[in-house]
């Protein structure tokens, strides 16, 4: 009992960290050091940390893959052409600019997951927004986090919390797209509305709309054909039911090599922008999940879940949906899927209810930055663009965009 309350504590207090960022340290620091003392103190055994580490081996690998794609893109300036292009096709009016990079960011979402748009769009979007001479770029920017989660679950590839959740049993692609192409519909057009109100007095004045677009570099079209591929890689993966992380990795492998070859870059430099300490945090985050899972919390979870499902399915399906939101803004939403999935697999309940916790572990991280990996990858894309926003303002944003779309494409559900 004693251990556990220790684990509880550690675990709390790595979370915490996490958000508040003491001393303005990478957000990787604390969930590191959580399992690290965890592991240190022999509240999990190295074994058990070692397990922890490797159920996130698929997420690492595609992660990996699509950051250097994102770096070599962005070292060729693809984004700048895009942003150029975007802002060309704007009519020098910031609400269709607004439309333009949330249709783009549903795209990347959706084709190339949450983290890429994060990774990928973050700093195209900025560059459009300073090529419009916009007065804050800031609600172009939060675009491309909300998207990121509102959009991810259009298909199994569009949020690596997708394969965790569903582990080896993620549905063929059609039966997907039956479950959950009327729910993700809502909560993009939700997302979008909830967006679009609460930053309609920063889209008010004119925009510069008559910008020259430059001509792509060569390294530019191959990044971009890159991306395009990768898509067409990740579609193809998961419609035959193939983990999408070496393939990822061996794209992004592919892509980062010919395009340096081909305009003679220097790798380790390009390499060496890359935030790689958002792998690590991951793997801290997968081995406090599994110190959680020693303290019974999956075994409470499955009888909890059981029940409530023999007693009344609606209600276990609402509050199972809004539980898992609220959970993934404190735990972030990898380790709650990975929780959720444990006490899914090992309890009877409907699918429905399966669903609902999907959509809940996908969307719930709109509330908060702490909430996904995707959010967190754009808060590192944002400091080095220079900007910067708190928990407590986009808390207070989160509040106002996440739970309209989530109550909305839970309800969808009985459609």
């Amino acid at each position: 009992m004693q251990h556990n309350i220790l684990i509880w504590i550690i675990a709390i207090l790595s979370i915490f960290l996490t958000i508040i960022r003491p001393f303005k340290l990478s957000e990787a620091y604390w969930p590191v050091g959580g399992a690290l003392m965890l592991t240190v103190l022999g509240l999990i055994s190295y074994a058990e940390a070692f397990n922890g580490i490797m159920k996130g081996f698929d997420v690492y690998m595609f992660l990996a893959g699509m950051m250097l794609l994102a770096e070599v893109a962005r070292e060729e300036k693809l984004f700048d052409w895009l942003a150029a292009l975007a802002v060309s096709y704007s009519n020098s009016s910031p609400k269709i600019l607004f439309l333009l990079v949330y249709c783009v960011g549903i795209f990347t979402t959706v084709f190339l997951s949450n983290d890429a748009t994060a990774v990928v769009l973050t700093p195209a979007v900025f560059a459009a927004a300073k090529k419009a001479k916009v007065e804050s770029p800031l609600p172009f920017l939060l675009i491309c986090a909300f998207i990121a989660n509102a959009a991810s679950f259009v298909l199994p590839i569009s949020n690596p919390a997708n394969l965790v959740m569903y582990e080896k049993n993620i549905p063929p692609l059609f039966s997907w797209l039956r479950q959950y192409t009327i729910p993700s519909l809502v909560a993009i057009v939700m997302t979008y509305i909830m967006l679009l109100l609460t930053q309609r007095k920063s889209l008010q004045s004119n925009i510069e709309g008559n910008v020259a677009v430059p001509a792509l570099s060569v390294g530019g079209k191959l990044a971009g054909w890159g991306i395009i591929i990768s898509a067409f890689v990740l579609a193809i993966c998961s419609a035959f039911d193939i983990a999408l992380g070496l393939p990822t990795m061996i794209t992004g492998i592919t892509v980062f090599n010919l395009v340096v070859i081909r305009c003679r870059l220097q790798p380790l430099k390009i390499i060496s922008k890359i935030s790689w300490a958002v792998l690590p945090m991951v793997a801290g985050l997968f081995v406090i999940v599994e110190s959680l899972i020693k303290t019974g919390l999956v075994e409470s979870a499955k009888i909890c879940l059981e029940k409530s499902a023999a007693n009344s399915v609606s209600f276990t399906t609402w509050n199972s949906g809004i539980g898992i939101a609220l959970i993934s803004n404190i735990t972030n939403n990898l380790p709650s899927g990975l929780m959720a999935a444990n006490a899914v697999q090992a309890s009877h309940i409907p699918s429905i209810v399966q669903r609902s916790l999907l959509i809940g572990v996908d969307l719930g991280p709109n509330l908060s930055v702490t909430g996904s990996l995707a959010t967190i990858l754009w808060l590192v894309a944002l400091r080095r663009e220079g900007q910067n926003i708190n928990f407590w303002q986009f808390l207070k944003l989160g509040v106002i965009v996440m739970f309209p779309p989530l109550l909305l494409a839970i309800l969808s559900l009985w459609i």
